[in-house]
């Protein structure tokens, strides 16, 4: 064989070796900045404070706590899908660091990386591990804890303890709910996960996560304080039906089309929220469903839509397409009645679904759910007069 073609086969030989190692490799999908490869440092407290945990702050703000008690945030870790589907992608130390951020909720003490992109973190026993504190997974220390300070709405050096005033509480939301994608084999349009870059996509100034996820209500902080407004601490999202049907806004029309036609539309708009509708994870989606139905409720013709972001992960990450809902741009999605259906159509009918996980993804990893992994959003019925 001529030394050309050895040159030729050994390249192929290479090619094929350098994809069979990117298909098998562990995936990481994002990069690890600086902003989250460790967790949040164990700090000195300050006086009266007696902990890192919510039992140290139940006491004095005991409705804070009952709602937070209720949010994701307090079940980030334990949290059943998030526990199968981390340990399926290979327990990575980083999650830890936002879903439990503090220092003492983790067995091991980050000391240093083996590698450029710290993705293989060098991890010893951590002496100061509190199982107690690991199970609140996003707990009042994470986001009012900083260089032995209390941060709050409003400072306050005259509270038992001092509180020193947030300058913008969006801040604390920017470290975990959006993460950078820009490597060499990532071709992202966002960062995964990129709510926040969703919302600056939108052209909007102002994050507006707080705004939007604590309601503000008129209260004291603490038993027999002064009453003033403050937020609730719930975060409601995609887990929450009620929030997330709040965002969406849908109307079922019957419009004149070509040649005499008619149009059955469906049409919706994300008017809530500023980042896509639906937003975090990638198999997270909506679920559009069109019937067209006779008089009995026996379907003449149907459609199903999925909007979703979809992403393909090997032997590169690449952002193929996505038909998510962005912020105020309205989507329609339509069923041309012609004679033949003119004759027999009674209804048109739309549903939308919510869907918090991939069914393929669910078998997948193996999570055996005891909660809906969808939910429906959305259900209208338009009568067709002319067709009874």
């Amino acid at each position: 064989m001529r030394p050309r073609r050895w040159l030729i086969l050994g390249l192929v030989l290479a090619l094929l070796g350098f994809l069979a190692w990117r298909m098998l490799r562990p995936m990481n999908i994002f990069v690890v900045t600086e902003a989250f490869e460790r967790p949040i440092p164990h700090q000195m407290l300050p006086a009266s404070v007696t902990g890192e945990g919510s039992d140290g702050c139940v006491a004095c703000h005991e409705e804070i706590h009952a709602e937070w008690s209720t949010s994701m945030h307090s079940r980030a870790w334990t949290d059943p899908y998030f526990q199968k589907d981390w340990e399926f992608d290979g327990a990575q130390q980083v999650c830890k660091n936002c879903h439990i951020p503090l220092e003492n909720q983790q067995e091991q003490r980050v000391v240093g990386f083996r590698d450029r992109d710290r993705e293989e973190p060098i991890l010893q026993p951590n002496a100061s591990f509190n199982a107690a504190l690991q199970r609140e997974g996003v707990t009042c220390a994470a986001c009012h804890l900083r260089e032995g300070k209390i941060l709050g709405p409003y400072g306050d050096s005259r509270a038992p303890h001092a509180v020193t005033k947030m300058d913008d509480p969006n801040r604390a939301c920017v470290r975990c709910h959006v993460v950078e994608g820009d490597r060499w084999d990532t071709f992202f349009s966002m960062p995964p996960c990129g709510t926040v870059a969703e919302i600056e996509s939108s052209g909007s100034k102002d994050l507006g996560c707080v705004q939007c996820h604590m309601p503000v209500v008129r209260r004291s902080l603490v038993a027999g304080g002064s009453v003033r407004e403050v937020r609730r601490h719930i975060w409601r999202g995609g887990h929450d039906p009620a929030k997330v049907q709040s965002a969406l806004k849908a109307e079922l029309t019957e419009e004149s089309a070509a040649g005499g036609k008619r149009l059955l539309v469906l049409t919706l708009t994300n008017v809530g929220a500023r980042h896509f509708l639906p937003t975090g994870t990638p198999d997270r989606h909506l679920t559009v469903n069109l019937r067209l139905l006779d008089a009995n409720d026996r379907p003449l013709r149907e459609e199903t839509h999925k909007l979703i972001r979809t992403v393909m992960w090997r032997p590169f990450i690449v952002d193929l397409w996505d038909t998510r809902l962005p912020y105020q741009e309205p989507r329609r999605y339509s069923l041309e009645l012609d004679s033949h259906d003119a004759s027999r159509a009674y209804t048109f009918e739309a549903a939308v679904r919510y869907g918090l996980l991939e069914e393929s993804r669910r078998r997948r990893i193996g999570y055996e759910n005891r909660e809906p992994i969808s939910y429906e959003i959305y259900y209208s019925r338009l009568g067709l007069k002319d067709s009874r």
